[in-house]
């Protein structure tokens, strides 16, 4: 019962708080793609290729920022550092809004890089300090399910918001930015109230609760149990550590893959629907991205509860990528613009579904503070990647079909497949060698060395 209790007490809380945090971030960063049908390029007087360099620029900034996020995150203190990341990209998206010129354009969206940066690897970190490692996949696909809400949240907002145009001096795109940008603060700033540090500060569970949630946490994670002087000291060594840990590459490169097609499924899905001519305008365009990320959704958070009870990441990642395998093989071979429609649903449904499992496989199978916050934002780093290649992935000169662009995103997901699978069987080999004594000389060293600390697969 008081098991039960910790559960309903932590996720009202906790999961739609930072769900919310995670909403505002993928509307921000993918309401360019609105903003470009509805004659953003035109307003602002930039070409195809410059659009991209600013969505390029986004992501180099968002890449060099997450690791210095993650290590100063605690020291920061998750309570402040979180809202108030949330707080200034709010800010810069608002800027968006009333930029005349690709100077503009481009500084507006690196500042909106730089504050983002440290969001998402913030709360995996963040999560970890409340949840066993059994109940994070359930967690982060709850919150993860914000990002594929984002994209039907998103267009409807985005046929709402242009409609203020009409009447309006700014256009309509520009009033989607400075909206959108107002709620991100405002939520932001609501989060401060709603965000404990940890679970020794959590006001929402009673003394006893918080004991137990305690002793539970400790009997899961061996790092746990070291002293309160040693997780708050920053270990280089642990840092290195994690730099070098296989297994981080492993699910790094694969999420690499998969965040290639994820983010140039966000950025283009309302050109792609557009060129393939299932949609008469622009306002019908907003309408139907809105049914991919509909369907994906309820069958991401089924993952997330499947790898949980099953205590599986990357096995299930195997059963979920050739989902969106299969529909990029065949949105890049077919004309009708129906099937082509459908297709869309299946890839959205195959990537947002993998993405659960592969953003808390490190943070499983890793223990020590700063190695976990270490894997945890380099495999991000590395990851995110993807957003570079996704910007320049669907040129103009493709249209209507875009097969290049599709073939791309097919190839690398084939990779990540591979790679998952090269994971899976490490991390079985890792536990097959603890069981047999390999590992004997760090048994009480508290981190995933322990022969006590056994590896998902």
């Amino acid at each position: 019962m008081l098991t039960l209790n910790l559960v309903t007490q932590q996720s009202p809380r906790l999961l739609p708080t930072l769900s919310g945090l995670f909403l505002c971030s993928f509307l921000d960063r993918t309401n360019v793609g609105n903003g470009k049908i509805l004659g953003l390029e035109n307003d602002i007087n930039i070409t195809g290729h410059q659009y991209d360099i600013g969505l390029t620029v986004f992501y180099a900034m968002y890449i060099f920022c997450e690791l210095p996020s993650n290590l100063i995150i605690r020291k920061a203190s998750p309570k402040v550092w979180l809202p108030l990341l949330t707080m200034v990209w709010g800010i810069f998206t608002m800027c968006l809004g009333f930029v005349q010129n690709f100077a503009g354009f481009v500084v507006v969206r690196a500042l909106l890089g730089i504050a983002e940066a440290g969001l998402l690897p913030g709360i995996i970190l963040y999560l970890s300090f409340f949840y066993r490692r059994n109940d994070l996949a359930l967690r982060i696909g709850v919150f993860y399910t914000a990002a594929s809400l984002s994209g039907a949240f998103g267009g409807l907002l985005a046929r709402g918001l242009a409609q203020i145009g009409h009447g309006s001096e700014l256009a309509g795109w520009r009033w989607i930015m400075i909206i959108e940008g107002l709620l991100t603060f405002s939520v932001g700033g609501l989060s401060y109230f709603l965000l404990p540090n940890n679970l020794e500060t959590a006001s929402f569970l009673t003394q006893e609760e918080r004991a137990f949630a305690l002793d539970r946490f400790m009997l899961d994670a061996p790092s746990a149990r070291t002293t309160e002087n040693e997780q708050e000291t920053l270990k280089w060594t642990e840092v290195r550590r994690g730099l070098l840990d296989l297994r981080m590459w492993l699910s790094a490169t694969a999420y690499f893959s998969i965040l290639s097609g994820l983010y140039s499924f966000g950025l283009f899905l309302p050109t792609i629907i557009e060129e393939s001519g299932f949609a008469r305008d622009p306002n019908q365009v907003q309408l139907w991205t809105v049914i991919p990320y509909a369907v994906a959704t309820p069958r991401l958070v089924i993952v997330a509860v499947v790898s949980d009870r099953l205590q599986l990441r990357g096995v299930v990642m195997l059963f979920t990528l050739p989902i969106a395998i299969i529909g990029y093989g065949a949105i890049a071979n077919i004309y009708s613009p129906s099937a082509k429609y459908a297709m869309t649903c299946l890839m959205a449904t195959g990537l947002y579904s993998s993405v659960p499992c592969i953003l808390v496989w490190n943070s499983n199978n890793s223990a020590g503070h700063y190695k976990r916050a270490t894997t945890s934002a380099t495999q991000l780093t590395i990851a995110n990647c993807g957003g570079l290649l996704a910007t320049f992935n669907y040129p103009d000169q493709d249209k209507p079909q875009y097969q290049r662009g599709h073939t791309v995103i097919l190839g690398l997901l084939m990779f990540a497949w591979l790679m998952i699978l090269f994971n899976v069987l490490y991390c079985a080999k890792i536990n097959r060698d603890k069981t047999q004594g390999k590992y004997t000389q760090y048994a009480g060293c508290h981190d995933d060395r322990d022969p006590a600390f056994k590896m998902m697969l």
